[in-house]
């Protein structure tokens, strides 16, 4: 599993119904796009209380081929340089994905939750520790799933959850609307650690 995010932030006086209205006539287009576990098409709104006017798609890729595919080989990231420029693509090496105890519903908000891995810890002993977190944070009621994963370049570990309504308030957590969730091979994504 590879997971991947670009945030666009918009001006503050954006009218976010044209996001809203891409992503009902473009979002279906990777609803069975090969090697996609899934992507939640994300927003966030000043008008709810976020900094900022932003869309930011986050993915969670079961074949790294897909995902080159979908950035390189037009399969869709075309789109989004055309319209809005080129974005920064973070992305992060999958280390873990569970589904929730709202897995079979369909997700109305998402919160990213990241970290920097301190310089003394062993990534052995943090990744072990994190990945029981994430059980337990998975089977927390309204979860439909969540998944761990970490940028070895920046030792930045990052934790992205889809929940079924709405998301509880979190320090550090940013927290999304999800518009549409394309999620052709989300049981395909094998659950527990990833090696």
């Amino acid at each position: 599993m590879y997971a991947m995010q670009y945030q666009i932030t918009l001006p503050a006086d954006y009218d976010m119904g044209i996001i809203r209205h891409r992503v009902k006539t473009r979002g279906a287009a990777l609803d069975a796009f090969p090697g996609l576990g899934l992507k939640a098409y994300l927003v966030r709104e000043r008008e709810d209380g976020s900094p900022v006017n932003q869309y930011a798609p986050f993915y969670l890729w079961h074949s790294i081929d897909a995902m080159n595919r979908f950035l390189w080989g037009g399969g869709g990231f075309h789109g989004i340089v055309n319209d809005f420029g080129r974005p920064a693509v973070e992305h992060w090496t999958g280390v873990g994905y569970e589904r929730g105890p709202a897995f079979a519903s369909t997700p109305h908000a998402a919160t990213r939750h990241t970290e920097p891995v301190p310089p003394h810890l062993g990534p052995t002993s943090l990744v072990a520790r994190e990945l029981d977190a994430l059980r337990e944070h998975a089977a927390a009621p309204g979860v439909h799933s969540s998944a761990l994963a970490i940028d070895p370049r920046h030792w930045e570990l990052v934790r992205f959850t889809l929940w079924e309504h709405s998301a509880p308030q979190a320090d550090g957590d940013l927290r999304y609307q999800v518009l549409h969730l394309s999620a052709p091979q989300s049981t395909d994504l094998p659950t527990g650690r990833h090696w």
